[in-house]
């Protein structure tokens, strides 16, 4: 079976186009799916194409975090609006609709570690962790509970059928792909695991979305992470972590002046020149490392910034290693860079990854993301990295 990219589709897609977009066998109207639906556009369209394509579809809303009550606004997600926009779709489409409360686990396994994280120094990416934990994993066994073939998701990534069985994809849309965050999906997960809309353009889910009379055609994507009001993230860390707003010295890297004080390590991230306010400098100066344990903010010129290789750990593989060049994308926005992997990437192992050529802006905490072409090889936790000599 191929991916499921498909050029020029009319906005309501076929009987056969649902064949392949669900990467199911016929008759659909045997099948059951899972979707998981956030009240956001894109899995309502998902659920929609679900219920279209003649299979008994469940909706599934995880109720994680709900700021919106708080912040009294809409397109967050896991607010309480987007869960009754997830009923309201449901509801229109005739399908089951189910919400489970995962609060408490949430808090845990991603906020609280989203605030330790800053706390240490490092740039946390809660968007992966959710998604390796709370969401797929739970996810995942509430719909083999439910007896589904399939469990399908709004996400814009592509899966595609390989030699060696199914490959995670890039999005044929590279406006909207989202394979970074995504990195840690399970051999066993990829299995189950459907993204029907990954072929697809953005606008062309909202035409679909519009023509299928979804009351969230035109509701606005969520920019911000879901647990974080207005994406003020440093006044949720000093909530949770009084002491985040310790204040520290602001140090030269290369001379050890005290240029200036900050507000508190969490401001800050590697790579960060705006916010320092240290004027009178001769060069321009970024945030080249910090230090948690003296709550020191290091700065240099960005030449200092640069790196030659960086330490991975907690290392997960899709599929079998190709004998090609790969690539690592060391941000969610960055571009994929030549680069060399030294050891076993997979089985939560720790491997040193060499680049081609300096990166700059690599911070510890964030991911590695390593691409074969448009396919995902897989990823890590960024733990540490090696600076440019001199």
């Amino acid at each position: 079976m191929t991916g499921q990219t498909v050029t020029n589709p009319p906005a309501a897609p076929s009987a056969t186009d649902l064949a392949g977009l669900f990467q199911l066998e016929q008759p659909l109207s045997a099948r059951r799916i899972v979707v998981a639906m956030s009240g956001g556009v894109d899995s309502s369209v998902v659920a929609a194409l679900a219920a279209k394509s003649g299979a008994e579809v469940i909706g599934v809303t995880l109720q994680l975090y709900d700021h919106g009550e708080a912040v009294k606004r809409k397109g967050a997600c896991c607010a309480g609006d987007d869960i009754r926009d997830a009923r309201e779709v449901a509801d229109r489409l005739g399908i089951a609709h189910y919400v489970f409360d995962h609060e408490s686990q949430f808090r845990e396994d991603v906020i609280d570690r989203f605030a330790d994280e800053y706390m240490a120094g490092r740039t946390p990416i809660p968007c992966i962790r959710c998604n390796m934990g709370v969401k797929f994993t739970d996810l995942f066994r509430m719909a083999r509970e439910l007896g589904a073939d399939c469990l399908a998701t709004g996400h814009y990534v592509q899966r595609v059928m390989g030699e060696n069985g199914p490959e995670l994809h890039r999005a044929a849309d590279p406006a909207r792909d989202q394979s970074y965050f995504l990195y840690g999906t399970t051999n066993e997960q990829l299995d189950f695991l459907r993204f029907p809309l990954g072929g697809l353009p953005k606008p062309q889910v909202r035409e679909i979305a519009a023509e299928l009379g979804l009351g969230v055609a035109a509701k606005p994507d969520s920019q911000d992470i879901c647990f974080v009001p207005e994406g003020d993230y440093a006044s949720l860390v000093k909530k949770l972590r009084p002491e985040a707003g310790t204040s520290g010295p602001i140090v030269h890297a290369q001379t050890g002046e005290e240029l200036g004080t900050h507000k508190g390590i969490i401001q800050y991230t590697v790579g960060q020149r705006r916010g320092l306010e240290i004027g009178g400098q001769a060069e321009p100066l970024y945030v080249t490392d910090i230090d948690a344990e003296r709550q020191a903010v290091i700065v240099g010129p960005k030449r200092l910034l640069a790196v030659t290789a960086m330490e991975v750990v907690e290392t997960n593989r899709i599929g079998p290693m190709p004998d090609t060049q790969l690539a690592v994308k060391v941000r969610s926005l960055a571009k994929p860079v030549p680069c060399r992997i030294e050891g076993d990437l997979g089985g939560n192992a720790t491997v040193r990854v060499v680049f081609d050529n300096p990166e700059y802006g690599v911070a510890p905490g964030q991911a590695a993301v390593f691409y074969a072409g448009e396919r995902v090889v897989g990823g890590g936790w960024i733990e540490d990295t090696e600076k440019v000599s001199g």
